[in-house]
């Protein structure tokens, strides 16, 4: 029976499949985007959606948390420092999984996992600014 194992196993061992994620979660962090099969892009977004919220924590015992899955300090430290300025107001949905046709090898679906650019999220920002200065002269004018 399958109780309360949410992941996939991925035909690989335990320690194998997380020493892959841990790998995936650095680059996605590192270069923003990659390149991966759809299934392991749909985990991905598991593992990276999780570091995100813990860097906006930004306490220590979340940075310890941090780099006990992504392994290089100055990489987690970058996150730490920026991951407000980019992530501030949303709550989840950091990535964004966009599926690109199948691999020539074995067919297997492939899908770019990227992180969802700060223009989107300034723009929802300006949405909301938009309207609370609209309410504010609706008041000021009552």
């Amino acid at each position: 029976m399958r109780h309360r194992k949410k992941s996939l196993r991925f035909n690989k061992t335990s320690s194998h499949k997380k020493a892959m994620f841990r790998n995936m979660v650095t680059s996605i962090i590192k270069h923003g985007r990659i390149k991966t099969t759809t299934v392991k892009a749909k985990e991905l977004r598991r593992w990276a959606d999780h570091i995100i919220t813990l860097a906006k924590d930004g306490s220590l015992h979340a940075r310890r948390q941090a780099l006990a899955i992504v392994r290089e300090k100055k990489l987690v430290h970058k996150l730490f420092s920026e991951v407000n300025e980019k992530f501030g107001s949303v709550n989840g949905g950091y990535t964004r999984i966009i599926k690109m046709g199948n691999r020539a090898g074995d067919a297997a679906p492939m899908s770019l996992i990227e992180f969802i650019v700060s223009d989107d999220v300034a723009v929802d920002k300006e949405e909301t600014k938009s309207k609370k200065v609209v309410a504010e002269d609706e008041v000021e004018k009552s």
